[in-house]
């Protein structure tokens, strides 16, 4: 079984102790979490994900200006191969003010970040050197649907996910209650509105994160302010997308306040798991290996409280999530056959994390 590193982002604001990224390899056989390094020097690294080639690393700065220019900011790391500590490249502004999500294309040669206050996702080139450069498209969200006062007052892109055969990209606007599809131009990084261009949820429902399933023929949207997952066929043809069902991520006798946060496909593509804050829980689902519907199998509390992201590692054995609000990150053990969680009694403590992003690498060196 190959190695793992596994970073986390985290809030730095406030009360929080956290002090940036924090590097950790990962146990393939307990699930636990040794720190390796820490990564300062950056405020509120709160998403961040990784080059193909393992090396280089792009978080955002989920802030509002950056050195007195307004928008929030893009970081890009070298990797160390031995230790897997981080080096900084340099920082770019988003263009927009709180970004919330990035994600690399599949050819590694553009990042996308969806900035939650700006309204907007911003388009960055990957220079030879692993640095990002200045922007090459932004795309300014004018739509809101005000169903939640509080919410929904503006556009707020919470994502931008690219479609596996990379041809595609869908931002997720939890402001307008749209999923905004784009076609990719890899030649100039450019967005372009495909001929259909949102996909609507249901009024009031606030789409937040999306994930694709293995086969590549379904993908999965987690509704923050409804508490729901979509299950969607996707066309590759078009980029457009059919409904399949719709599952609450809550149980029917809940009635306070959550709302959810991150969804995630299992590798072996029989379940899909998301996150409650509010409940502290991860919804379990099954996957219809026929449709791609979803049932709920039920409901595993975090062993923390205001659940943020979480990551499978890549055997599919694991689960980690992040529990911002009790600084931790806990482990769970996958049922392969039954799709359900086990704490595993591996919990770290991190301070405020956010982010789980694991790393397979080849050896890790860390030292005599």
């Amino acid at each position: 079984m190959k190695e793992c590193l596994v970073y986390v982002g985290t809030y730095t604001h406030g009360d929080s102790q956290s002090e940036g990224i924090y590097v950790y390899r990962f146990d393939p056989a307990t699930g636990g979490l040794t720190h390796l390094s820490t990564c300062k020097g950056i405020d509120d690294p709160s998403f961040l994900d990784y080059s193909p080639d393992r090396k280089c690393l792009y978080v955002v700065s989920e802030v509002d200006q950056i050195k007195g220019t307004a928008g929030g900011g893009l970081a890009a790391y070298s990797i160390d191969q031995e230790t897997g500590s981080l080096t900084f490249l340099n920082l770019e502004s988003t263009q927009g003010a709180y970004p919330c999500h990035v994600q690399l294309d599949k050819s590694g040669k553009f990042v996308l970040v969806a900035n939650y206050m700006g309204g907007n996702i911003t388009v960055f080139p990957i220079l030879e050197n692993g640095q990002v450069g200045p922007a090459s498209d932004v795309v300014q969200f004018t739509d809101f649907s005000a169903i939640n006062p509080e919410r929904q007052e503006a556009p707020h892109a919470h994502s931008a996910n690219v479609s596996p055969d990379n041809k595609w990209v869908y931002a997720a606007d939890l402001g307008a209650d749209k999923v905004m599809v784009f076609g990719l131009d890899l030649e100039v990084g450019k967005l372009i509105p495909a001929n259909n261009p949102f996909v609507e949820v249901s009024p009031g429902d606030g789409p937040r994160h999306w994930d694709f399933h293995p086969n590549g023929k379904w993908a999965y949207l987690i509704n923050e302010l409804g508490d729901t997952i979509v299950a969607y066929a996707y066309n590759a043809d078009d980029g457009s997308l059919e409904t399949i069902n719709t599952v609450k991520t809550l149980p029917k006798d809940f009635d306070e306040w959550s709302d959810t946060a991150d969804i995630h496909v299992h590798p072996n593509g029989k379940f899909v798991y998301g996150t409650n804050r509010g409940h502290d829980s991860l919804v379990m689902c099954e996957v219809d290996q026929a449709t791609g519907a979803l049932t709920v199998l039920g409901y595993q509390s975090t062993g923390g409280a205001y659940p943020r992201n979480f990551g499978i590692d890549p055997t599919g054995t694991f689960l980690l999530v992040a529990n911002r609000d009790t600084n931790n990150i806990t482990t769970f053990l996958i049922d392969q056959d039954s799709g359900l969680l086990s704490p595993n009694g591996q919990v770290t403590n991190v301070p405020q994390p956010v982010c789980v992003r694991f790393m397979p690498i080849e050896q890790l060196n860390e030292g005599p």
